[in-house]
């Protein structure tokens, strides 16, 4: 296997190990919860706890994007429970409050974000797609994405984002099925919203990436344009928010960087200096330096930066401590999951794109994520070893 070869599959499983050990924990934003509720950090996969410390789920919006008490105008049908999420709305609607966001997955499993970007690969690599950039790539991906949430039992997740809403509350008035149609009404969707004087915040979040990775990485061999254009105009299909562009080709570059051999520590500065927060990631990187001895205390360091930078999904403070922790665990792919879960917040989709770029770079080490915890990934099991096999 060639060392791009390599790179590519080492990030595929390196972005599902980080979503899957943060799963459990996935929105824990007070980070002794993870204790609490795990006898200690989390050091390996682990099926979600009954209830969730601070679920907000019973909040958000049935029918679209946001919280039920921003929707404004007539009621619109909702979306969760007859359009996808088939079975969940009653634990949506619970009156506990404390329903686990992914209550129904096992150890191992991944969560609905990761589930889609496994598909958006295996649909480019079995219709052989020489330039995912392309309309028709981007059109083959939507129509399968809108076959696999609106299939019945077609996974167990419980929650899908505010993107996922967004997309299916507007898709569900002509409810195209087709590559063309499909990507005709997201199209003229994403103009519409995109032009929009008043964009969905929602929409500018870090669950914006884990869709595009697959884009990315099967666009290793081509052109850093070629490969962020793909990621670009993907995302302006399922994410039409304006700032969102600009946050995923400042990630784009950096991985197809490393895909290429480049150094991900470097990268990591890179991006940094463009969200204009590389002097506060020097200092607390200074500071976790000063405990060569005592990850306990390295990891309070790490939670502190995660903390201040952005714990929560929103892209500019997602990605500042998404490429904080790169730039920490840049030859340390294991590390760097394992300490981004036990940061709480948005953990899952920080933790996949963070875990993408660990891994690619490791491949050029003869690293990667431990041979165990690949055996424990159960979508990706089921579905990378086909999706490698057929890249081109």
């Amino acid at each position: 296997m060639s060392a791009l070869r390599r790179s590519v599959s080492e990030a595929f499983w390196a972005m599902c190990a980080a979503d899957s050990m943060s799963m459990p924990v996935h929105w824990y934003y007070n980070i002794q919860d993870i204790r609490r509720d795990f006898g200690g950090w989390i050091s390996g996969f682990n099926t979600p706890a009954d209830r969730h410390p601070s679920s907000i789920l019973s909040l958000s919006n049935t029918a679209g994007s946001g919280r039920t008490a921003w929707s404004t105008g007539e009621k619109r049908a909702d979306v969760v429970g007859n359009i996808i999420l088939h079975e969940k709305l009653e634990l949506w609607r619970s009156s506990n409050g404390s329903v686990h966001y992914h209550q129904g997955l096992q150890a191992g499993d991944n969560t609905l974000n990761v589930l889609c970007a496994l598909r958006v690969a295996r649909t480019l690599v079995s219709r052989r797609f020489t330039d995912v950039s392309q309309p028709d790539a981007r059109a083959a991906v939507l129509s399968d994405y809108v076959q696999f949430l609106t299939t019945p039992g077609s996974h167990a997740d419980t929650y899908a984002e505010s993107f996922h809403r967004s997309f299916f509350a507007g898709w569900q008035d002509s409810r195209p099925t087709s590559p063309s149609e499909v990507l005709r009404f997201a199209e003229k969707r994403s103009k519409q919203m995109l032009s929009s004087q008043f964009p969905d915040s929602q929409l500018d979040a870090i669950g914006c990436l884990p869709m595009i990775l697959p884009f990315v990485l099967l666009s290793a061999s081509a052109s850093e344009d070629q490969a962020v254009s793909a990621a670009v105009e993907f995302v302006k299909l399922t994410h039409p928010h304006p700032n969102v562009p600009e946050y995923v080709k400042i990630y784009s570059r950096a991985l197809h960087a490393v895909l290429g051999g480049g150094s991900v520590r470097q990268q990591a500065e890179y991006a940094l200096r463009r969200l204009e927060v590389w002097d506060t990631c020097q200092s607390y990187s200074y500071k976790a330096s000063r405990f060569p001895a005592s990850p306990e205390e390295r990891l309070k360091v790490h939670q502190s930066a995660v903390n201040h930078l952005g714990l929560a999904c929103y892209n500019r403070g997602a990605l500042s401590s998404l490429f904080y922790l790169a730039y920490e665990f840049h030859d340390d792919p294991k590390g760097g999951i394992l300490t981004n879960t036990n940061c709480g917040g948005e953990n899952c989709n920080r933790g996949s794109a963070l875990g993408a770029l660990l891994g690619a770079g490791a491949a050029y080490s003869g690293g990667g994520i431990p041979q165990e915890w690949k055996d424990e990934l159960r979508a990706a099991q089921e579905l990378l070893p086909d999706i490698l096999k057929k890249m081109l």
